[in-house]
């Protein structure tokens, strides 16, 4: 590698890092209060014997898993388990589905399954245009859930698929990178928050 080589990876690396700090700053002033409210919703629905389930596609699919990780065990703090559901993880019920009903219904089947009225329904896409995500969406409503959407660019189909009772994350940005780091990081400040509140008291 060539000294010019390596100042352009260099130059490149300094260019995503301000580009995500650009988003971050954004995604904070536009959904800074939002996290509070999210934060307190779930975990009032946990304590009053709710569950979160969670959905994803590719990248989102982790972070679904991974929060869903983060409430059944802990995340910084000692606290009590929370319940929560990552509805990616079952390959044997997903590929049934899929084969049976179709992709769009990988979800849905499972939140008429498990979902209940007390329970939220973390829906994370970062196009907010996955037509499965759509579709868990209505399948929440129509068990009585609440929905919370992990989102980006203007939002997409899921936006306007949200009732009054949702609450929206939506990343600022329109690079599915940079939308995919402000989804972790909103989640991380969910979860601190949670941790806070169950801790303090």
């Amino acid at each position: 590698m060539t000294a010019e080589h390596d100042r352009q990876h260099t130059d490149l690396i300094a260019e995503l890092f301000a580009d995500s700090r650009l988003a971050n700053e954004a995604t904070l002033a536009a959904a800074g209060p939002i996290i509070v409210d999210v934060a307190d919703r779930i975990l009032d629905c946990c304590l009053q014997g709710g569950k979160m389930l969670s959905c994803g596609n590719g990248g989102s699919a982790g972070d679904a898993q991974h929060f869903s990780s983060e409430l059944v065990n802990r995340f910084e703090r000692e606290r009590r388990a929370l319940a929560a559901i990552a509805l990616v993880t079952e390959s044997s019920t997903i590929t049934a589905i899929a084969n049976d009903y179709g992709y769009d219904y990988v979800f849905v089947r499972q939140i008429e399954a498990l979902g209940q009225a007390d329970d939220i329904l973390l829906a994370i896409s970062t196009s907010g245009n996955s037509s499965n995500i759509v579709a868990a969406i209505d399948a929440a409503h129509e068990q009585g859930m609440q929905v919370v959407a992990l989102t980006g660019r203007d939002g997409g189909m899921i936006a306007g698929r949200l009732n009054d009772q949702d609450l929206e994350l939506r990343a600022a940005s329109n690079s599915t990178a940079r939308i995919q780091e402000m989804h972790l990081l909103m989640m991380h400040c969910v979860c601190r928050l949670i941790e806070d509140r169950l801790t303090d008291n």
